[in-house]
């Protein structure tokens, strides 16, 4: 197996489910008591933590940056951003380093192209949601987003960060995300793209209105083929 790097920390219960997902398929794959060979770079989320500036962008940019390095050196030969809203940065951080970084939304773009969805909705932060960053890479795939509603960034963004980053799961939040994949569901939307990893918590990935694309799952998979050879 190749060792492979995760760039985490934001929040830290994100790369816990990275490193959950990511051990059980490799598991899977190649037997019990087998284990994925990673290297983490574990980030203080505080500074991270509702950027809005160019210049703490361009902070941010150069504390995962040198976070990928340290994977390198450390014999990473292939990482990933366990964040969604850190992707923002994603050219800047795979220019520091010679080995691929895999990036979260061409992975699930990929998925997605494959089940010919051609329609979706993108849900996630404030910025997932609103910038381009990430929606360009849907797009690029003739992946038609729903234009973002306001009230649904609101509460998403309410959701993420003042219950579902602290590990709070309440069913009223659970409720309200129903709604909103009701609501792009009746708007014409074929798929949702979790674009965030906490809303997996408040979000039955497997039995919903829609086909739900957990950007999470999908890129440890991806993370797995590399591992295992296959990337």
């Amino acid at each position: 197996m190749r060792k492979f790097g995760l760039i985490g920390g934001m929040s830290w219960l994100s790369t816990r489910t990275y490193y959950d997902h990511i051990n059980k398929l490799v598991q899977a794959r190649a037997g019990f008591p087998s284990s994925a060979p990673l290297v983490i770079e574990s980030l203080d989320f505080a500074p991270l933590a509702r950027l809005s500036s160019a210049e703490e962008w361009d902070r941010a940019a150069e504390v995962l940056a040198d976070a990928a390095r340290r994977l390198e050196q450390s014999g990473a030969t292939a990482m990933l951003i366990g964040a969604n809203s850190m992707h923002k940065v994603y050219d800047q951080v795979a220019a520091a380093v010679s080995v691929p970084v895999i990036h979260i939304a061409e992975c699930v773009a990929e998925r997605m192209a494959v089940a010919k969805v051609r329609k979706a909705a993108l849900i996630g932060t404030r910025n997932v949601m609103l910038e381009s960053f990430y929606r360009q890479k849907l797009i690029a795939r003739d992946i038609e987003l729903l234009p973002p509603e306001m009230a649904f960034v609101d509460t998403l963004d309410r959701i993420i960060y003042d219950e579902l980053l602290k590990g709070r799961v309440t069913r009223q939040a659970e409720r309200e995300l129903k709604t909103i994949i009701t609501n792009v569901a009746q708007d014409g939307a074929q798929a949702v793209v979790l674009g965030c990893t906490e809303l997996e918590m408040i979000v039955d990935v497997d039995a919903n209105v829609l086909p739900i694309y957990d950007c999470t799952r999908i890129h440890a998979e991806a993370a797995v083929e590399w591992i295992m050879g296959e990337g």
